[in-house]
């Protein structure tokens, strides 16, 4: 598995990540040796980057994350995790309620707290690695400050400089669905990397406009995630999710479109989700969500697929991609116009 840098560190991370919000029992239950199958295959497939959150099943799967990594060697791997949201216990450990109203299926022993002070920042990071069992975290995203723009700016990216300043991390950056704040940060402030999802695929470029460009021309790193757009390039049809809500008929019919694309070349829809964001040069890594080993293995596997050049030049054609999107190359054959 190829790796890349992020920014202007020497942080590496594989092109291929783990992103480990279905570990945390996203929408339904992921059992602990299911999970650490998941890890171990994602690690056997030469997988070193690990993404996790204290929102990913309120702890869970930092845990979990912790768990694993505890047993390979310390300066292999490359470990994100998020802060802006701090984890209060609620009393209800093992009894009444779960977190199903967040999307996870997991009892609701903690609620979250929305925090973006310097103050708050800290303590995410104090927590996480106390939930994560480590010494150390390499990444650190500000986590969905899209209502929080001020104090997000204000108090909580200057801390991040703090950290990275006195060495507990080695890199800064945020993590959201939207493309647009993402900008600001890149333009505004010294951040490393930006993890952008699900604004950037084979259904919605909105990051082409501005992110994009902006992290090119600044040196930061762009990680996208939500490549399947939370379901419905993975397996397009009617009732399938788009931006974990039900996809509207037009965009179903689209992706459909895509996947007779992908058929006509021999390939599968999955493996250009995967492919398309590397057309792009800010882009240094894609991050997926697998709940199995099976999942890792079916990733990995479309992940490192050739998908031609001549696919892309018939989207184009079929208009399915507009003429001013960048698509990836393929070594030894001639690209699209």
């Amino acid at each position: 598995m190829r790796t890349r840098t992020l920014g202007r560190t020497r942080v590496p991370v594989t092109e291929l990540g783990f992103g480990a919000a279905a570990i945390g029992n996203l929408y339904t239950p992921v059992g602990d040796d299911e999970a650490y199958a998941a890890l171990d295959a994602a690690w056997d497939a030469g997988i070193r980057y690990f993404d996790t959150a204290p929102h990913y099943g309120v702890g869970v799967s930092e845990r979990r994350v912790g768990d694993f990594l505890r047993t390979r060697p310390t300066a292999s791997y490359t470990l994100s995790t998020k802060a802006g949201r701090l984890l209060e216990p609620t009393g209800d450990a093992g009894a009444g309620g779960d977190d199903s109203a967040s999307g996870f299926a997991t009892p609701a022993a903690h609620r979250r707290v929305w925090d973006f002070s310097a103050a708050g920042v800290r303590r995410s990071l104090e927590d996480s690695l106390e939930r994560l069992g480590l010494d150390r975290i390499d990444v650190v995203y500000l986590h969905d400050p899209d209502d929080h723009a001020e104090q997000a700016f204000g108090e909580a990216y200057p801390e991040l400089e703090r950290m990275r300043g006195e060495g507990l991390v080695d890199a800064i950056g945020a993590g959201m669905n939207q493309a647009a704040m993402l900008t600001r940060f890149v333009r505004d402030t010294d951040v490393d990397v930006v993890l952008c999802a699900g604004r950037y695929s084979l259904l919605d470029q909105r990051a082409l406009h501005e992110l994009l460009p902006a992290a090119a021309e600044r040196g930061v790193s762009v990680v996208v995630g939500g490549v399947f757009n939370s379901g419905l390039l993975a397996d397009p049809k009617p009732g399938a999710t788009f931006d974990y809500a039900l996809a509207p008929a037009d965009l179903v019919e689209r992706a459909l479109s895509w996947q007779a694309l992908a058929e006509r070349h021999g390939i599968t829809l999955r493996a250009a989700a995967l492919a398309f964001p590397y057309g792009h040069e800010a882009v240094t890594g894609v991050l997926v969500g697998n709940r199995s080993a099976a999942e890792v293995t079916d990733t990995v596997e479309q992940f490192t697929s050739t998908v031609p050049a001549a696919f892309w030049q018939e989207a184009r054609e079929e208009n399915l991609l507009p003429p001013d999107v960048p698509t990836p190359t393929v070594p030894g054959e001639e690209q699209p116009a």
